[in-house]
């Protein structure tokens, strides 16, 4: 009779002797074991609730284009559109276009009818001299009320009468630019097309309207005359207006009273006043109002007391206290030359000069 263990129908011929049964014990389980365990068998609907199904669906092929796409094509369509619209309005094209003109200038010397007038002391000078109630340096170039024009707002109108007054204010007040030991902060207000212009007058200065240093700027000749004081003397005005809808221009007039003694003479050297008037038109468009650049137009200077006969192009060469003119009336005019100008020259009236 078998053991209980064995099979009904005895053990298998193939197979192992007693010690097989030991061979399986490790992955056969006891029937304590099978009646301890609990099956449990999930329902359909907690199979659809509680476990994602075997196979993921794929989703079918979508036709035509995607919105990606379709958004991608309406952004280069736009994009397109705006490049061919700024390229038929854009308000600075004629600006860019335009070159700015040379500027045409014209220095009267005016001569003295008898000797310069002087004192040692420079307050008298001007105490008695009509630049008594003219205002100190940059003091004396007051920009007008704040303004607009039709295409230029109150801010750009500041800006190009600001740059103006700069402009003034370091060609005709700057030390160093009135001694000649200075150009470039009259040159880097100044708009690039008109620098070789510039420059021309600088290293080959003409009295031909065109290429004179003292039409860009106020100085003398440093080893002739040199300030007895800095506080010079101003007065003038300053004025805006739009000449067309990209394009604004200023116009400046404006007096400066020098006081003057000669080069390396010493504080108790008598000093004389020298006066220039100067009218100067600027010309302004929207990239010089942003880059704090000036187009010039056209400097008219009157400068005395100086001498007719004097060559006034590189530097002015004033007449100082005690002085009297030189014999002789401007250089010589010649009617067949063209391109150049007339020679000018004026009187002083002794009125302008001190009444000492």
């Amino acid at each position: 009779m078998g053991e209980p263990g064995d099979p009904p129908e005895g053990t298998p011929e193939s197979a192992p002797g007693g010690g097989g049964e030991d061979e399986y014990r490790s992955v056969v389980f006891d029937e304590s074991f099978i009646r301890a365990a609990r099956l449990q068998e999930f329902s359909a609907q907690e199979r659809i609730t509680d476990h994602a199904p075997a196979v993921r669906r794929r989703p079918g092929l979508r036709r035509g284009f995607t919105r990606q796409a379709v958004i991608l094509v309406i952004l280069i369509v736009i994009a397109f559109g705006t490049a061919i619209y700024m390229g038929v309005r854009n308000p600075y094209q004629g600006v860019t276009a335009r070159r700015p003109e040379p500027l045409r200038m014209t220095v009267i010397p005016l001569s003295p009818q008898g000797r310069v007038p002087g004192t040692v002391s420079v307050s008298e000078l001007y105490a008695h001299s009509p630049a008594a109630e003219f205002r100190t340096a940059a003091e004396g170039i007051n920009l007008p009320p704040e303004q607009h024009t039709a295409h230029f707002s109150e801010s750009q109108v500041y800006a190009a009468l600001t740059t103006a007054k700069d402009y003034l204010v370091e060609s005709s007040l700057d030390p160093d630019v009135l001694t000649g030991k200075a150009v470039r902060p009259v040159r880097i207000l100044l708009d690039p097309q008109q620098l070789d212009q510039f420059d021309r007058s600088f290293d080959r200065p003409a009295a031909d309207g065109r290429h004179e240093a003292t039409g860009w700027l106020v100085r003398f000749d440093p080893k002739q005359a040199e300030l007895a004081d800095t506080g010079i003397r101003v007065q003038g005005t300053l004025r805006a207006t739009e000449s067309d809808a990209d394009t604004l221009e200023v116009v400046s007039n404006h007096t400066f009273v020098y006081a003057l003694r000669p080069a390396g003479a010493g504080f108790d050297a008598k000093a004389s006043l020298f006066t220039v008037r100067r009218e100067l038109h600027f010309r302004f468009d929207r990239d010089d109002l942003r880059m704090h650049q000036a187009e010039m137009l056209v400097s008219y200077v009157q400068a005395g007391p100086l001498s007719c006969s004097v060559d006034s192009a590189a530097h002015l060469h004033p007449l100082l206290a005690g002085q009297t003119p030189k014999e002789g009336g401007p250089a010589g005019t010649d009617p067949f030359a063209t391109g150049g100008t007339t020679s000018l020259c004026g009187a002083l009236a002794p009125g302008a000069q001190p009444s000492l």
